[in-house]
């Protein structure tokens, strides 16, 4: 039996081109200097005041039309997320808005491929990596989408410099990359976002079945839920499948799936290659494909057992995607 179930996640004025906002952000360059001024461009975001909204005034991330528009806002957003320069608390957005333009993308090739030929060269890798991931999964279920939305909790994650240091550690203790490690927490839960339990009875941030983790020299006496613990385990159990010598193989072990390896690569790749990038993914909100549409569940989410998708939209209408504006 697959020892890991992975869950089906992974995981705004409107215009012609975004527009930027700009933020003033002032730093020392020297500490017998004076501080200077240092302009960061963080982009506008799609809007429309007739958006269903959460309890904090964030809408579902809006698609433009114009593939020249949507290039624009995602090179600026690939670039803001990047910049340290820019405030964490201004991440989430980003990053939200960031994620629903490639998973609208991945389902429309011809819409895909103009949005990458106006795309600014230098992020056109990244923009590959993201589609060719997402592709994976939608190839993973090819059925009918589902028309209930799932028995979990969706909360907040552990830091993110917590998490950085726990795929580090466990790196540097199994050999298996961090980046690996990274990557399979995103898909899993969303880096730990999602507290449920699978179908299949995997449990916590890295989805252990509870008689994998028993087992000698996986889990250890530590905490299934635990962020630290399951990074941990994770690693030691690459190793076990196989990882080191063929992380494919390894990544097989941990589900039985060419396509979920894939795409658990991809975002390994970009993470060796880009490690900013991890600013964003960190930031990625849970989706839900659904009969309903693409499904935001936003943190607070509580469900103890299945419940109708249509329904979840009725009393959540925030959670289901808007229409794209012109």
């Amino acid at each position: 039996m697959t020892a890991v179930r992975r869950w089906c996640v992974v995981l705004a004025a409107v215009g012609a081109l975004p527009l930027l906002l700009v933020v003033h952000h002032r730093i020392a360059l020297q500490a017998e200097q004076e501080p200077a001024d240092v302009v960061v461009a963080v982009p506008q975001l799609p809007s429309h005041p007739s958006l269903p909204r959460t309890a904090q005034g964030r809408h579902y991330p809006l698609l433009q039309k114009d593939p020249q528009a949507t290039a624009a806002l995602l090179g600026a957003l690939e670039a803001a997320i990047r910049d340290p320069a820019v405030p964490v608390d201004r991440i989430p957005p980003l990053a939200h808005q960031q994620q629903v333009i490639y998973r609208v993308l991945s389902r429309d090739p011809q819409r895909a491929a103009a949005v990458r030929t106006a795309l600014a060269p230098r992020w056109r890798w990244v923009f590959d990596q993201h589609i060719a991931a997402r592709r994976e999964f939608l190839a993973m279920h090819r059925g009918p989408a589902t028309s209930r939305v799932p028995a979990w909790r969706i909360q907040q994650p552990a830091p993110q410099e917590q998490l950085l240091r726990a795929y580090r550690s466990s790196a540097k203790a199994t050999g298996i990359p961090w980046t690996v490690l990274a990557a399979v927490n995103l898909v899993e839960t969303g880096m730990g976002r999602i507290d449920g339990v699978s179908v299949a009875n995997a449990q916590g941030p890295m989805q252990f079945l509870p008689s994998t983790w028993a087992e000698p020299g996986i889990g250890q006496g530590g905490d299934i839920r635990n962020p630290w613990d399951a990074i941990h385990a994770a690693g030691r159990y690459l190793v076990r499948r196989g990882g080191l010598k063929d992380i494919r193989r390894g990544l097989w072990g941990y589900n039985n799936s060419d396509h979920y390896g894939e795409a658990v690569l991809r975002y390994a790749a970009l993470l060796d290659r880009d490690p900013l990038a991890y600013r964003g993914l960190y930031h990625w909100q849970i989706h839900y494909a659904s009969a309903a549409g693409d499904l935001w569940l936003e943190e607070g989410y509580a469900r103890t057992k299945p419940e109708s998708a249509h329904q979840h939209t009725r009393e959540f209408p925030h959670s289901k995607p808007p229409s794209t504006l012109p």
